[in-house]
């Protein structure tokens, strides 16, 4: 026990660049592992489990806010840039099964967040942004804007991500579908340095005048908005390198990773199997629709599955890519379900916590 201790202190007299050299290889060496096994959102959860052994470890940093605004407002550029024309055209040709399934879903998971309200498993308006069936990192980044510890809904959400990922390899696998192999990512590609720049531009931009307007979450909600309305309305090319990509991801897990203390670590591999049975149970109910859809909307099965399943639309595009699905299909009902909850998650966690809680 006093060995540990001794090297707990000894860990925690280390200076600040020698952490930020310890941060930095650790979270590439377990970033390249996680990729090695093909696992989705690699590049932020490496450097998210680096950074909480760090932070258990005594080995605390201090992330620099305006590091971690940044790397929401790149996010939020690739998520604007993922959006193609068609989804608009595909959401209005089938729109009666895109509401019903979004709705399905984002009630399924409203309804579990509720439970875990009542039951007090997680403090405040946690539950429901953890049980939120949007992109992953978004909803961690959103939940600490509205009143949600980001430590808790950043392991529900990612808990789910790795759960999604090998039920939708499983069910692929079962339909006879092999994901191709994927190909190697051009970290440094041949770029216009004039069309990055006015891509962040415009998103830097936007997070600044959204900030001045106390927009909630404006580091993100902002630099999306700004780049939807670039993309679509005056045709502006969004360009981002790999690289910077991969920045941002890592800046985002540190800063969520560093937050992490023993209590919360303990806090939650007591709710472990609980979280593990919600998760389950909404992944179940959304197979109950994909069903509905094969059977009565004559959707193929895994597209149908991949279309309805509660993981992160980023995650569920790197699987449907690689696999002979529907893609717009695909991503328009992920894409459109991602919107409803990020217009509608910040009321409906009030509401749910105020109600419940009453």
């Amino acid at each position: 026990m006093s060995s540990n201790h001794r090297w707990l202190r000894q860990a925690a007299a280390l200076p600040p660049a020698a952490r930020w050299l310890v941060l930095v290889a650790g979270s590439l060496l377990i970033g390249w592992l996680l990729e090695l096994l093909h696992l989705p959102a690699a590049l932020l959860l490496g450097p998210m489990a680096m950074a909480i052994a760090m932070a258990l470890s005594g080995m605390s940093f201090r992330m620099p806010k305006l590091a971690f605004n940044g790397a929401q407002a790149v996010i939020g550029v690739m998520i604007a840039s993922n959006m193609p024309p068609s989804i608009f055209s595909e959401l209005a040709a089938q729109w009666p099964i895109f509401a019903l399934g979004i709705l399905a879903t984002v009630i399924a998971s409203a309804a579990l967040g509720a439970l875990m309200v009542r039951a007090r498993i997680f403090p405040g308006t946690t539950a429901v942004w953890g049980s939120s069936p949007g992109a992953a990192s978004v909803m961690v980044l959103m939940s600490e804007s509205y009143g949600g510890d980001m430590r808790l809904v950043a392991f529900m959400q990612y808990l789910r991500v790795v759960c999604v990922a090998l039920a939708a390899t499983m069910v692929a696998r079962l339909f006879g579908v092999t994901p191709a192999a994927s190909q190697s990512i051009d970290w440094f590609p041949a770029l216009s340095p004039l069309a990055v720049l006015a891509t962040l531009a415009v998103a830097f931009g936007s997070a600044w005048i959204c900030g001045l307007m106390r927009v909630p979450g404006a580091s993100f909600l902002g630099p999306r908005a700004g780049c939807l309305i670039a993309k679509f309305g005056f045709g502006m090319p969004l360009v981002l390198a790999p690289w910077m990509l991969a920045i941002a991801y890592a800046l985002v897990g540190w800063a969520i990773g560093g937050r992490f203390t023993r209590e919360v670590v303990a806090y939650a591999a007591r709710n472990f199997l609980r979280v593990l049975g919600s998760i389950v149970c909404l992944l179940l109910i959304c197979s109950g629709f994909a069903a509905i859809l094969v059977f009565f909307a004559g959707i193929d099965p895994l597209t149908a599955y991949l279309a309805t399943s509660p993981g992160g639309a980023d995650s569920v595009a790197i699987i449907a890519a690689s696999t002979k699905v529907d893609v717009p299909f695909v991503m328009a009902m992920q894409i459109g379900r991602f919107l409803v909850v990020v217009l509608t998650g910040p009321m409906l966690a009030k509401a749910i916590v105020r109600h419940m809680s009453g």
